[in-house]
């Protein structure tokens, strides 16, 4: 049987029909590190996909480590698994894994985050476009003022995919002095904890003088709004990404303006489809959506980016209506909010 590997890095609409898996095929995921919110998202949607196709599911979690993802994917390997999707922890270091599965004939999709090499297929959303909704909102609300940016991990490729879209964005505002980025740092692992302690040090150098905060994703900007909230700032702009539902309740209660809601759901499906495909024998430029796609680098690869949708405190009833979130956990503790919390 042929096997496959989808490499999870971080959505769009599923096939128009759904792949056949071949008799006893086995995906295994290999997640950095599922403490996170959305990734349970994901895993539920891949599970009913690859269910669905008549395909098996099993999981390791790295921990945030990069070297026990190794280990795990060489684990998935030695199980006998058709399909492997791995959330790579640290681009740079997830390589071994794509040359063993290669090795296996093994084709690999990059899930959410780049895996920048030309055996894999590279499933993410247009995160340069996700980096330019969260500074255009940001703007918006505070045209004026001190900016902090909050990055991603400087292991992951998508945390400057944002910061370069964040940048096209502001950049009309910084030359012409209506804004000034006093400081910007990277969150290791994308931890908010390290968020938090990143922008408890920037207020401070700063004198508490900051008037909005790019935040490049949910638990960063959790840690960002939780630093603002002990010096008594909060309900300045801050951005984010993903849909958490505590960003969303957030966003409900006017502590963060914007996340950037990725449907994880259909991240999910697509990734599942897409393993099965590749196991029938599909070409990765023969990939429903497929787009050849060039990397900062250079590297020539074959990708999929699906659209994703700014919820701020204007569209709130959009993952509502889409049963992302309830109406309940979405306004818990918000009293006169924005629509559907009113």
């Amino acid at each position: 049987m042929k096997k496959i590997v989808i490499a999870a890095a971080i959505a769009g609409t599923g096939f128009a029909t759904t792949a056949i898996a071949q008799d006893g095929m086995t995906v295994g995921v290999s997640w950095s590190n599922f403490q996170e919110e959305r990734w349970k998202t994901d895993e539920a949607a891949i599970r009913e996909a690859l269910e669905a196709a008549g395909a098996t599911y099993v999981s390791a979690d790295a921990q945030s480590s990069s070297s026990k993802q190794l280990s795990d994917v060489e684990s998935l390997i030695a199980q006998g698994v058709d399909a492997l999707i791995i959330l790579a922890q640290d681009a740079a270091a997830i390589g071994p894994a794509v040359d063993a599965a290669d090795a296996e004939g093994i084709p690999v999709v990059a899930y959410d985050r780049l895996i920048e090499d030309p055996r894999a297929f590279y499933l993410t959303f247009d995160n340069v476009e996700v980096g330019r909704m969260q500074a255009r909102a940001v703007l918006e609300a505070q045209p004026e003022g001190n900016y902090v940016m909050i990055k991603g991990s400087p292991t992951d490729p998508n945390a400057d995919f944002l910061r370069g879209g964040q940048q096209e964005v502001l950049q009309e505002a910084i030359d012409s002095g209506a804004i000034t980025i006093v400081d910007e740092a990277y969150t290791d692992g994308w931890l908010p904890a390290n968020a938090q302690r990143n922008m408890e040090q920037i207020l401070t150098a700063n004198d508490n003088n900051v008037d909005a905060v790019v935040a490049s994703n949910d638990g960063t900007a959790g840690g960002a709004v939780a630093a603002l909230t002990a010096q008594g700032m909060e309900g300045i702009p801050v951005s984010g990404q993903d849909g958490d539902h505590a960003a969303l309740n957030r966003v409900a209660s006017g502590t963060q303006t914007v996340s950037v809601w990725k449907d994880a759901r259909e991240l999910g499906r697509n990734a599942a489809e897409i393993a099965v495909s590749l196991a029938g024998g599909t070409a990765l430029s023969d990939v429903e959506g497929a787009e050849e796609w060039t990397s900062p680098s250079g590297t020539t690869m074959w990708a999929e980016f699906l659209a994703p949708v700014p919820i701020t405190a204007d569209n709130l009833t959009t993952v509502t209506d889409a049963g992302w979130i309830t109406v309940e956990a979405l306004c818990q503790g918000v009293t006169d909010g924005p629509a559907p919390c009113n």
